[in-house]
């Protein structure tokens, strides 16, 4: 059973004008009816480009944007009927990291007050004392010192200051962590011990991550399952390995070949595929497939006018894409023009 499901979920904000801004005009589809599900002890990784909605997304399943509609299932529970007052409750089991490790934490307040104050705000530990020897724990898990419970954030670097956003998490005793780009505010090198932490904070705490990043190699390392978003739609989703393999959708194979492979001779000989035009308004999103603006495989009776449903390929594998059997096998190129079947030998 999964432990936290999304199903059809849609994140729309209203567009207001008037002189007081008391007239909605129209909407921003944030995210447009994502459906996915997650397992105990699982990383699921969402990836897109810049404005895609995955960070909407992440916050809508913590309920700190509001859902226009659709369901937020963890453990059995629908997150989007709760009240306000039992929401904030469930939010000690689900926690977030977020993108910004400064601008997430108070400036104001020394680790050991950022620590505790949400132990405080959940009843978590008999007294101050209680909380300090747990939010030390942490802190050692995590890879900081005992030292650094007197100091405050802008006293540290990028990597420790995420480090500390990982451990206001943790103390929270958390089922589940969104992570919205933990890394992509790092230099490299720090990048992978972040990552190589998260991985093993999840094998000693049975901790089930929602990874959100733009980086593929990023997510390609860190996940069991990778979902691609585009224009607030889930449009691929498979296990981690078989997406690298076999990218179906048109926009997951433009992501993997703009990924740079370290062998020179593979580098020259790969199809590098270029998306023409930009990126459509969500607040007037296209048509039919909300691709179909962009892919250079788009058949226009179709593609222009009929959304394509998220469909089971096989092995897990989900592609919202009405050609994509006929992609995979050649038979429409990337100029979009088809070619006939071949032959089958006499």
């Amino acid at each position: 059973m999964s432990l936290l499901e999304l199903d059809d979920v849609k994140v729309h904000f209203p567009v207001k004008k008037g002189l007081f801004f008391d007239r909605t005009v129209g909407h921003v589809y944030a995210v447009d009816g994502v459906s996915l599900s997650v397992e105990a002890g699982q990383t699921y990784g969402l990836v897109g480009e810049s404005g895609c909605g995955k960070t909407t997304l992440g916050r809508a399943v913590l309920r700190l944007v509001d859902i226009t509609s659709g369901g937020v299932v963890f453990d059995g529970t629908d997150l989007a009927q709760l009240p306000n007052e039992e929401m904030r409750q469930r939010r000690q089991r689900l926690q977030m990291v977020f993108q910004d490790p400064l601008g997430s934490l108070n400036p104001r307040q020394n680790i050991e007050s950022i620590l505790a104050e949400g132990m405080a705000a959940h009843g978590i530990g008999a007294g101050a004392e209680e909380r300090r020897e747990r939010i030390l724990d942490i802190l050692a898990r995590v890879g900081l010192p005992a030292n650094s419970l007197s100091r405050y954030p802008h006293e540290f670097s990028g990597g420790q200051r995420q480090r500390i956003g990982i451990a206001r998490a943790l103390v929270l005793e958390p089922d589940v962590i969104i992570c919205d780009e933990p890394v992509s505010a790092l230099d490299v090198s720090i990048q992978a011990q972040v990552l190589n932490l998260l991985e093993e904070l999840q094998e000693s705490m049975g901790l089930t991550y929602l990874v959100i990043a733009h980086d593929l190699a990023v997510v390609r390392h860190i996940s069991d399952v990778i979902g691609v978003m585009y224009l607030g739609s889930l449009v691929e989703e498979a296990p981690s390995d078989l997406l690298y393999a076999q990218p179906r959708h048109p926009y997951t194979r433009a992501l993997m070949s703009a990924v740079p492979v370290p062998d020179p001779e593979v580098e020259d000989a790969r199809e590098r595929i270029l998306l023409t035009g930009d990126l459509p308004s969500p607040a007037n999103p296209p048509t039919g497939c909300r691709f179909h603006t962009r892919c250079p495989w788009k058949q226009e009776k179709l593609c222009a006018t009929d959304r394509p449903a998220l469909t089971d390929v096989g092995d897990g594998h989900r592609v919202a894409c009405h050609y994509a059997a006929e992609i995979a096998d050649g038979t429409i190129t990337p100029a979009g023009e088809r070619k006939a079947p071949a032959e089958a030998p006499a």
